[in-house]
């Protein structure tokens, strides 16, 4: 997690509604996402919150005796493959089971949590460690270990958490994947198994790698009962203007965006409000790993109050263990410690401000199943009378900073854009010319913003002089000269924007160009 620490569950009617969607997607890709994505869909299942225990780390956190009721759940990290043995579970590689069950009293500690009203789920991986699916090779003993984990301490939930190494591993993935595919369709109905994966995630969203793993197991049936994006060390990806309460928000709206995409590709078209049950997140609290990066309790209000607006289906954090003010001998507060969190908390708990209005627990959510939520396309279809802004067309082209309407939902364009699709899947936002404002409201009416450039201004002409502010049009689109210029195509823009002296209008200053 921090860099200091250690079969598909198919309901009856999925297999034929997937194979509907697929069908329609094959025979009507323009249609996009959200043809077959339903926007009002009615999530199931309480969300839940539970905070990382690193159960190995000194000195020792009671977690079976939590300091707040928001504390009641957690989630024992971490499980990694046993240095000596790669297809033996341990804790953080220096505890099996039985020896922690010995020397930590973990077993005992987890049955007197459960009797307070509490539970606990299992990470497996982290950022020191080799996850079993990477280290153990055999399918047969990955599966054993898994198993012998999930049964040993009759747990609903596991974690994935993948980074580092890890994430790079494609045979492992693979692996990894195929085993917890046959461990859930396994599994009797009475008792589910629920697979979170837990990323690494920028302001941006997930890696490459992150969206791969994710990919992967979508492919090989896993049912993931989300994707749990790592809110902190942001390092070069936040601004320095950006607080610790918005960068996690930026993340989060990405990943979103990303595990939209990710099981529209898998052929399993959710809607924005199912999406939203299947992200996570987890900030690291108080002092980061990257010095400067501090996650307060305003930062946690924030974060949460987001959370429970998009009605995100897990809330988690780094960790329980640090969730205190740091004693007076801890005197090293730029740097991240294992035992508190860096700041001054007073009275107050980070659990306690994140856990708000997540109240949901570990075995309600694991009962939860994925199904495909596709639509009638023609519920989508936009009428001009009733959009403020032109319904996009495939053989117009779109000035940066104009607005289109694309099923009933407003688009802006960040750059020019011609026949590039608003709702195009994507997993990145640089990879799409458009951004998504919000959807047409009841009763807009359409609003006269078209601006005919190219027949504003004079075609360019090659052996034309033009002086610093000349206007012309090329291939449709206005530009304005940067210096004097003769002979320099405006067409070379794409290829050399600082050397050409040209650069394109937005739909803003042709606007203002317009104007009386």
């Amino acid at each position: 997690m921090s860099a200091r620490y250690p079969g598909m569950r198919l309901s009856p009617a999925r297999v034929v509604i997937a194979a509907v969607a697929a069908v329609g997607l094959a025979a009507g890709g323009v249609v996009g996402y959200q043809a077959w994505a339903s926007a009002q869909a009615d999530p199931s299942g309480e969300p839940w919150f539970a905070g990382y225990v690193d159960v190995t780390a000194t000195p020792r956190f009671a977690f079976e005796t939590p300091a707040s009721e928001a504390a009641r759940h957690a989630v024992l990290s971490f499980i990694v493959a046993d240095p000596d043995d790669a297809c033996e579970p341990s804790w953080g590689g220096y505890y099996t089971l039985d020896s922690a069950a010995a020397e930590l009293d973990l077993d005992r500690r987890i049955a007197l949590l459960r009797e307070r009203g509490g539970d606990v789920a299992v990470s497996f991986g982290g950022l020191l460690g080799d996850e079993l699916g990477s280290a153990c090779t055999d399918e047969k003993s990955l599966a054993d270990a898994y198993t012998a984990v999930i049964d040993r301490y009759s747990i609903s939930t596991i974690d994935l958490d993948l980074e580092g190494d890890e994430l790079a591993d494609t045979a492992g993935a693979e692996r990894r994947a195929s085993v917890i595919a046959e461990l859930q369709a396994e599994r009797p109905a009475d008792k589910p198994l629920a697979v979170w994966v837990t990323l690494p995630a920028s302001t941006s969203g997930l890696t490459q790698e992150g969206t791969d793993a994710v990919a992967t197991l979508l492919d090989h049936g896993v049912d993931l009962a989300g994707i749990n994006a790592m809110t902190m060390n942001f390092g070069e990806s936040r601004d320095d203007d950006v607080s610790m309460g918005a960068a996690p928000v930026s993340a989060l709206e990405a990943t979103h965006r990303q595990v939209s995409t990710l099981y529209q590709r898998a052929g399993i078209p959710l809607s924005d409000a199912t999406v939203w049950t299947k992200v996570g997140a987890t900030p690291m609290i108080g002092q980061n790993d990257v010095r400067g990066e501090i996650f307060d309790l305003a930062d946690a209000a924030e974060l949460n109050d987001f959370a429970l607006e998009k009605g995100l289906g897990r809330m988690s954090m780094w960790s329980l263990n640090r969730d205190r003010t740091c004693g007076v001998n801890y005197v090293t507060t730029g740097v991240a410690s294992d035992s508190c969190s860096g700041i001054d908390q007073g009275e107050d708990f980070f659990a306690d401000a994140l856990a708000t209005g997540f109240a949901g627990t570990l075995l309600d959510s694991a009962s939860q199943t994925t199904s495909p939520e596709p639509v009638d396309p023609a519920s989508l279809v936009d009428d001009p009378a009733t959009s403020p802004y032109p319904v996009w067309d495939e053989e117009s082209a779109y000035l940066q900073g104009s607005k289109v309407v694309w099923h009933r939902n407003v688009y802006e364009a960040k750059w020019w854009t011609s026949g590039d699709l608003p709702d195009n899947p994507v997993l990145n936002e640089w990879e799409t010319p458009w951004t998504l404002l919000g959807p047409v409201l009841p009763g807009e009416k359409p609003i006269d913003t078209t601006v005919d450039g190219a027949g504003m201004f004079p075609e360019w002409i090659g052996t034309e002089p033009y002086e610093k502010g000349d206007v012309v049009t090329f291939d449709g689109v206005p530009y304005r000269a940067k210096w004097w210029t003769q002979g320099d195509s405006p067409e070379a823009l794409s290829s050399d924007p600082d050397g050409s002296p040209w650069v394109a209008l937005t739909q803003k200053q042709v606007d203002a160009l317009a104007a009386p």
